[in-house]
């Protein structure tokens, strides 16, 4: 994970929930009040933030002192003990609800990941995860993915071509718009085709693709179509797949498989905060 920018992330959160002070906060206690608070698990899962906690209290104040207790990818279960934060008062309770709220939700993503994995159980498939991410957050909830046994799809725009649908049909045929992108970008990009046929598919790789993605196909389709494709090429599926269907997956041969739902629809795994007063 970058830290400049998770340090930069947090900053801006920090500012948004606190604007001018903690008027709460800042009544009832003391400038040099010193206590501790304890993050607990209230549900099993897969823990995912230590980064996030260490770096988020240390931006308010370097001198409280974190001891974390889990790592990342730590199956965590109810009432146990995942990290505690000694030092001020005010900038742990100033602190606790924003970085609770990132620590939730990025464990969240990687329960959903590892169940994902669990689920399909391949020794050739890989899980993968999409660009249907929250605004702002895609950094830590890739980075979840990653933390539950899954990998990252392309980060942003900017770091692979995947020529969809709308890029197709604008542009007039397959072949058309991966000629017009392999004139305009550097050898180090790889151009990904989204397929829903399988005349799409050998349009695609007689045009230069480097991955196929066959988009909402049946495991069976996917079997049919799948040996026309080089082993040079690489294969993904995605679209309509959920983790009810996603066993039937598992030997159709393709190298990743895409889920949108490990972040834009995944429930935040359940922690709260304890304090004491020292």
């Amino acid at each position: 994970m970058n830290q400049l920018k998770l340090h930069k992330q947090l900053e801006a959160f920090f500012i948004e929930d606190i604007g001018e002070r903690d008027v709460t906060t800042d009544a009832i206690f003391p400038k040099e009040q010193q206590g501790e608070i304890v993050f607990l698990a209230k549900d099993n899962g897969i823990f995912c933030g230590e980064e996030v906690i260490q770096a988020g209290f240390h931006v308010l104040n370097p001198a409280i002192e974190i001891t974390m207790l889990v790592r990342d990818g730590d199956r965590i279960e109810s009432s146990q003990q995942i990290a505690t934060a000694k030092g001020n008062i005010r900038e742990l309770l100033k602190g606790e609800r924003v970085i609770l709220n990132l620590v939730q939700r990025m464990s969240g993503i990687a329960t959903r990941t590892r169940e994902a994995v669990d689920v399909l159980n391949s020794g050739y498939t890989k899980i993968c995860d999409t660009r249907k991410t929250t605004p702002g957050l895609r950094m830590l909830e890739k980075y979840a993915v990653t933390v539950g046994g899954g990998h990252n799809h392309r980060f942003g725009l900017y770091d692979a071509v995947m020529i969809k649908d709308n890029h197709i049909a604008f542009a007039g045929s397959i072949a058309n718009a991966v000629k017009a992108v392999k004139q305009s970008i550097g050898h180090m990009v790889k151009v990904e085709v989204e397929t829903e046929t399988k005349e799409q598919m050998l349009e695609a790789l007689a045009a230069g693709a480097d991955v196929i993605m066959f988009d909402n196909r049946k495991p069976e389709e996917i079997v049919e179509w799948i040996p026309h494709v080089p082993e040079t090429v690489t294969t993904e599926a995605s679209g309509g797949i959920t983790l009810e269907n996603l066993a039937s997956y598992r030997e159709c041969g393709v190298d990743y498989i895409s889920l949108g739902f490990l972040t834009h629809s995944v429930k935040a795994l359940d922690i709260s905060v304890k304090v004491s007063i020292h």
